[in-house]
């Protein structure tokens, strides 16, 4: 096993980031002149065989309990195993995971061929392309998101923009699918919602004077997402009073989005983040 417990470091000429072998998740981002731009709460930290409660958790091959609802771990087993190393540079690197890399439990989960890689590129801008090849003999279904924790100035003053015309299933609803609103998103409450839109989305933050532009790649989804103030107080690895720093938005194919995957074809689903101030 690696030293899963000490992250790659990447460093471009605008832009740090930390990368740990498990999960291939991406830990940490920081453009240079600016405060970090992924939220990772100060009571997750590297636990083998535990995603850590920020950054960019790969969710992998389904989505929370997955179509069925019931399918476990939550998210896939992607975030929580080993991911080995292909390349690294010194601002960037690929990691791939295989299903022969996989216990025997993880390969009945998911009893298909195929080869994933993680490849991160941090510098002025972040980016992180997930890309899965079917290497079997049988088309399989997966589904699949970038489970980005954005680090905000407080989650109440922010106004996302770009999922104006999107309809959205409304995960604190029943699952309940919501005309699109017309509008600018303000959270005002606990939020689990998946946007049928793969953006781009942009995220004003008046309090840390800055916007996150995020642009994504084969992604028919965008999910927002915040517990609020009584779920995070349910939540043993997320302190109390930190759901007003961070916003996960997420670029993902879930639910009746899930992608088809042919013998010897390839999907890849980027996610790209830019920071801007006036």
């Amino acid at each position: 096993m690696s030293e899963l417990n000490h992250p790659l470091a990447l460093s471009g000429d605008a832009g740090i980031a930390t990368v740990y072998d498990q999960g291939a998740h991406v830990a940490s981002w920081t453009p240079f002149g600016h405060d970090p731009a992924l939220f990772v709460s100060r009571r997750s930290g590297f636990q083998v065989g535990t995603s850590i409660r920020g950054g960019i958790p790969v969710c992998f091959p389904w989505f929370g309990p997955g179509r069925s609802g019931d399918r476990k771990p939550a998210h896939g087993f992607a975030r929580i195993v080993d991911w080995a190393r292909v390349s690294t540079e010194q601002d960037a690197a690929v990691f791939e995971l295989t299903d022969a890399a996989l216990s025997q439990e993880h390969r009945e989960s998911f009893p298909h061929a195929f080869r994933a890689r993680l490849s991160v590129r941090a510098g002025a801008s972040l980016e992180v392309v997930l890309s899965v090849e079917n290497t079997g003999e049988e088309a399989f279904e997966i589904e699949e998101a970038l489970h980005t924790y954005l680090a905000v100035g407080d989650v109440r003053e922010v106004e996302v923009r770009g999922l104006e015309d999107a309809e959205f299933i409304d995960k604190t609803q029943d699952n309940a699918l919501v005309p699109a609103a017309g509008r600018s998103l303000r959270l005002t409450g606990e939020t689990d919602r998946v946007y049928l839109s793969g953006g781009p989305v942009t995220v004003e933050d008046p309090v840390l004077g800055r916007r996150l532009r995020i642009t994504m790649r084969g992604a028919a989804d965008t999910v927002v997402w915040n517990p609020w103030s009584e779920k995070a107080a349910a939540m043993s690895d997320f302190g109390d009073e930190e759901w007003p720093a961070m916003l996960c938005l997420e670029g993902a194919n879930a639910l009746e989005h899930a992608v088809r995957v042919a013998p010897g074809e390839v999907h890849e689903l980027g996610y790209r983040i830019d920071v801007e101030t006036d």
